[in-house]
């Protein structure tokens, strides 16, 4: 058996301000069962109990008001079990990286220890590669996508890698968000002639500043940071990409184990 109450008492049942309630009426998120034609006063059901503990609950989960109402509106139980379980998977995604920024933060006032700065000449070598212009927004999804086409490619010729795989980022990416990305997987010369000419690229020859990165790449800027200064004070930067070698990268270890070599270049062999 259900009653039908005026708004403020469904205000007390609720825990949910009258301005909210009427602000969720004007949306049509929440409405009245009815609404008194003289003096336009609200009227809800003890039915609609359940329905506003559940919004407020996904109000207070950041959830957005348009999804809130998608929620609602759901045709049936799974539909709005799977709508609230996106959102929280959204939400602890956001969690992990809140966590990592705080790490992060933590690390920035314990004093520096410097970096520690290699000098290598590498000569030139062929490699499968693929390109696009990416958003840096999509950078992990669309790296993730290439390397798997890449391994799969290597897989399908019955071939391995000849040495770490990486990537290069054009300028544009750090300056505007968006701009060209290159991943690469080193293959062996004799091979070449097995792939489609498109993906082969042979990768410069350059002599370059290198230092190690140990860890998730939440700690990225700290690494290019600290060598493109060193570049800068001690040498000569050339104006084109930055190398980025995976050591151990995604898919051989936790986050808390990648290694990835910074390659800064600074002349030609």
């Amino acid at each position: 058996m259900t009653a039908t109450v005026p708004i403020g008492e469904f205000s007390r049942l609720t825990y949910l301000t009258i301005k909210t309630l009427r602000y969720y009426h004007e949306i049509e998120l929440l409405e009245p069962v009815a609404i008194d034609p003289g003096s336009g006063y609200r009227f809800y059901s003890t039915a609609q109990v359940d329905q506003a503990h559940l919004i407020k609950r996904l109000r207070e989960l950041n959830m957005p008001l348009p999804e809130i109402k998608a929620v609602v509106a759901a045709p049936d139980q799974a539909a709005r079990d799977a709508a609230i379980r996106a959102h929280l998977e959204r939400m602890e995604a956001e969690l992990v990286r809140t966590r990592d920024v705080v790490a992060s933060l933590q690390a920035l006032l314990l004093p520096s220890t410097g970096i520690s700065v290699e000098y290598r000449s590498i000569a030139s070598y062929p490699v499968l590669s693929m390109r696009s212009e990416v958003a840096r927004e999509d950078c992990d999804v669309w790296c993730d996508h290439s390397f798997g086409t890449l391994y799969g490619t290597l897989a399908a010729a019955d071939l391995a890698p000849a040495g770490p795989a990486g990537a290069t980022y054009a300028a544009e990416f750090f300056e505007y968000d968006r701009g060209e990305v290159v991943t690469f997987v080193p293959i062996e010369p004799r091979h070449r002639d097995r792939f489609d000419p498109a993906t082969v690229l042979d990768l410069p020859a350059r002599r370059f500043a290198i230092a190690l990165h140990a860890g998730p790449f939440t700690e990225f800027d700290r690494t290019y940071g600290a060598l493109g200064s060193h570049v800068a004070e001690h040498d000569t930067a050339l104006a084109e990409p930055v190398r980025e070698l995976y050591l151990v990268g995604p898919g051989d270890a936790e986050p808390a184990d990648y290694r990835t070599e910074v390659c800064w270049p600074i002349g030609r062999l």
